[in-house]
């Protein structure tokens, strides 16, 4: 019986490691670490902001509006109506986009939209290109301070994404912390590290000079983080711009939510399966800069992760205990620092009271996960109803 405990306790270490040293370093930059210096700033590229789009009409007025409002005349506006069965391409027309629409059925996803709207724009003189998800909405300062990072040299720049709930239901709020915490806390925690700050898939700019040297070719369900590990194998990286958002909704409906996280941990399993092992493999060739992609992938996500050193904390084994805590005051303070990164610290405390019922939901989601984690691509519209009438921020805090 003992044996079985030791293997056992030995099996939730290693599953939750990866991901507990990543957010000790991660997290411990973010508090308490320099930011990078700014650098002399070279000549201002040419932009163009594309807009991948399918069935937008409800959302994409606002997002071009918001975003000819912050580039004010230093940046054209594309968007790439893909395989749309309403109103975007007239709405994204009339509020005063350039357009391209882009109908072939064979060319499911996201990424599809991307790689011809990165050919388009580049065809028409771009020499960077910036993504902006129809459904967002952009902090006024966010081009001025794209155009200014990628002056500065950067081959490609993200800029904090901030997923809202709209609305009071706990599960959303606690959404929106997570997704905080995976795209600020970490991302910022990189970029004071000097590493690669990665791609969140909204509010990322990309040099024509990069695109040449590694094209879009990715197409998966999570196009974004695929197409940051091409990055990386070939020694680029991704510089973070923290004052300057871009905005939107987590899903409204239950069903959203599910299928919303169901998408996004899936595509990161089919990811990790394909990507793992190359990057090892370069670890062993002595490319140290690929540990932190390693520890990303191999990291279980974070309410996995809380129930794994959970369960051993109640393993009658010292060590394991001693583990167990450790590790779960190093995730306590990781979303910590998201909650104290947000617009309402107390209030978001007091709802992690609620994480174990969250938590439970995930471990539900199961079943949709890992049919995620084996599907290609495809377009599925976040579901954020017809409910919400909060407006997005449109300032840089």
């Amino acid at each position: 019986m003992a044996t079985l405990l030791t293997v056992l306790a030995g099996l939730l270490t290693a599953i939750t490691l990866p991901l507990v040293l990543e957010l000790l370093t991660v997290t411990s930059l973010f508090l308490f670490g320099p930011r990078r210096q700014r650098r002399a700033a070279g000549p201002v590229p040419r932009l163009t902001v594309v807009v991948p789009a399918h069935n937008e009409e409800g959302s994409i007025e606002d997002c071009v509006r918001s975003l000819l409002d912050s580039g004010r005349g230093m940046a054209r506006v594309l968007v790439v109506a893909h395989n749309c069965g309403d109103a975007t391409a007239q709405r994204a027309a009339h509020a005063g986009a350039e357009l391209l629409v882009f109908n072939d059925i064979a060319a499911r996803g996201k990424g599809h939209a991307l790689r011809y709207g990165f050919k388009r724009a580049l065809e028409g003189g771009a020499e960077a290109v910036l993504v902006v998800d129809a459904d967002s909405i952009v902090s006024e300062n966010l081009i001025p301070e794209v155009l200014r990072t990628l002056s500065e040299g950067a081959a490609a720049a993200q800029c904090r994404y901030e997923m809202h709930s709209g609305g009071d239901r706990a599960r959303s709020r606690l959404a929106a912390l997570a997704f905080r915490a995976f795209t600020y806390v970490r991302s910022a925690g990189r970029e004071r590290m000097g590493l690669s700050a990665g791609i969140s898939g909204n509010g990322f700019a990309l040099t024509a000079r990069l695109l040449e040297k590694v094209p879009y070719d990715a197409l998966s369900v999570v196009e974004d983080l695929e197409y940051h590990i091409h990055m990386v194998m070939v020694g680029e990286s991704v510089r973070f711009i923290e004052n300057a958002v871009v905005s939107s909704y987590c899903a409204s409906s239950s069903s959203g939510e599910a299928s919303q996280q169901a998408r996004w941990q899936g595509g990161r399993l089919w990811v990790a399966r394909k990507w793992l092992l190359p990057l090892i493999g370069g670890i062993a060739r002595g490319r140290l800069q690929l540990i932190e992609p390693v520890l990303d992938l191999a990291g279980l996500p974070l309410a996995f992760a809380v129930a794994a050193l959970g369960a051993e904390f109640f393993i009658p084994l010292p060590w394991a205990h001693l583990y167990a805590l450790v590790a779960l005051g190093v995730l306590a303070c990781h979303v910590i620092a998201a909650a104290w990164a947000g617009p309402d610290f107390a209030g978001t405390l007091l709802l992690l009271a609620t994480a174990p019922f969250y938590i439970l939901w995930k471990f539900r989601l199961m079943p949709k996960l890992l049919k995620a984690s084996s599907t290609r691509a495809t377009w599925v519209r976040t579901d954020r109803g017809s409910s919400i009438s909060t407006p997005l921020r449109r300032d840089a805090a």
